[in-house]
C-alpha cells in the first residue's frame, strides 16, 4: 500500500486549495471527511502521515460531531505511532478558547481580561464582574467570529442575551472579555508552518469581526471580509514585509510545547501599544490576493512541509 498524505477535514470549500497544490507537486494523498464515520479501534493506520484541518465552526456547516469524531481518529493514529500534524493536543485548543487562553498565559502572552459563564443570568453577573465600560461576547466553540458582539451597556446586553438575535454557543459556553479598541482599526494574523514563522498579515477589522481569510469564506458567510477592498481601494488583507515582534519567539514557544505545526495567531494593540493575543487558528486559511501581492504562498509552502514529512517517513 503506497504511503500518503492524509488531510483530515469536514469542509471541502477550505481544503481544495491544498488539494491543489499538493497535485501541483506530485504528492501523493487522501482526503478523509470526517462529518461522519465509523472507526475499528483494533485496527491499523495506512501508511503516510495525517494532517489534521477540522475547524470549530464546523456546526456551522451542520457537521456537530465533526471534532469529536476526528478526536478518536486522532487519539487512534497517534496511539499507532503515526505522524500526526496538528494532533489531539491541537483539536482540543482549535474548539475551547478558554484552554487556548491558559496555554497562552502560561507562555508569558498576554491575553484579554476575561469572563466564562454558562446560562444567561451568569452572563450578565460575569460582564456585571468584568466592570468595563465596552466588552464583548464570544463563543468558547466558534470559528469565523461567530458570537462576537460588542456591548456600551448592561442593557445593551440583557437585550441581546434576551431578543431574537441571541446566538446560543454550541457548546453552552460564553465568554466575556475585555474589548480591544485598535487606532488603526486592524489586527495582526501571524502564520506558522512546521512551527516556525511563515508571514504576518494586516487585516482590516474596519467592518465587523467576522476575518476568515479564505477566498471560501463567502460561501458560507456573506459577510466575510475575505478579497474585500475598503473604499475600493485599499485590501482588507495586507502582508506585511520585514515585520517584527517579540511574540514571535513567544508564540513558537507555544507551538512547540503544545504540539501544533501549522497555525494563524490573532493580536490587537490598545492605544497604548499593549498587544493583546486573542485567538489561535489550527485551521488557518490564507487569502489569495494577499499572497499573490506578496509573493508568497501559505498552501504551497504547506503541501512541500508534508511532501517532506512523507519523505521521512518513508526513509
Amino acid at each position: 500500500m503506497q504511503a500518503k498524505i492524509h488531510v483530515i477535514h469536514e469542509n471541502n470549500d477550505w481544503t481544495q486549495h491544498l488539494q491543489h497544490r499538493l497535485e501541483e507537486l506530485d504528492l501523493p494523498h487522501e482526503l478523509w471527511h470526517l462529518d461522519v464515520g465509523q472507526l475499528d479501534l483494533f485496527s491499523k493506520p495506512p501508511p503516510g502521515i495525517f494532517y489534521n484541518r477540522i475547524s470549530a465552526s464546523s456546526h456551522t456547516r451542520d457537521h456537530r460531531y465533526a471534532p469529536e469524531f476526528a478526536q478518536g481518529v486522532l487519539t487512534w493514529l497517534e496511539h499507532n505511532g503515526c505522524t500526526v500534524v496538528n494532533g489531539s493536543r491541537a483539536l482540543s485548543l482549535e474548539i475551547s478558547k478558554v484552554s487556548q487562553y491558559l496555554a497562552l498565559n502560561q507562555h508569558e502572552i498576554q491575553t484579554p481580561k476575561t469572563f466564562t459563564a454558562v446560562g444567561k443570568k451568569q452572563v450578565m453577573e460575569a460582564a456585571r464582574q468584568l466592570n468595563m465600560d465596552s466588552f464583548i461576547t464570544k463563543h468558547n466553540r466558534a470559528g469565523k467570529g461567530q458570537g462576537v458582539k460588542l456591548f456600551y451597556s448592561l442593557p445593551a446586553l440583557e437585550a441581546y442575551l434576551e431578543g431574537p438575535d441571541y446566538e446560543h454557543p454550541v457548546d453552552g459556553i460564553t465568554l466575556i472579555q475585555q474589548y480591544i479598541d485598535s487606532p488603526s482599526a486592524h489586527i495582526i494574523r501571524h502564520e506558522f508552518i512546521d512551527g516556525k514563522f511563515f508571514y504576518a498579515v494586516r487585516v482590516d477589522t474596519s467592518e465587523g469581526f467576522e476575518l476568515c481569510p479564505a477566498d471560501a469564506c463567502s460561501i458560507a458567510d456573506a459577510f466575510c471580509p475575505a478579497d474585500s477592498t475598503e473604499s475600493g481601494t485599499k485590501p482588507k488583507f495586507e502582508i506585511l514585509t520585514d515585520y517584527q515582534s517579540a511574540d514571535i519567539a513567544r508564540y513558537e514557544s507555544f507551538l512547540s510545547k503544545n504540539q501544533i505545526q501549522v497555525a494563524g495567531i490573532e493580536s490587537v494593540q490598545d492605544a497604548l501599544g499593549n498587544t493583546y493575543t486573542y485567538d489561535v487558528n489550527t485551521n488557518t486559511n490564507y487569502n489569495s490576493d494577499a499572497e499573490a501581492a506578496a509573493e508568497k504562498h501559505g498552501m504551497l509552502e504547506l503541501a512541500r512541509y508534508l511532501g517532506r514529512l512523507l519523505n521521512q517517513s518513508n526513509g
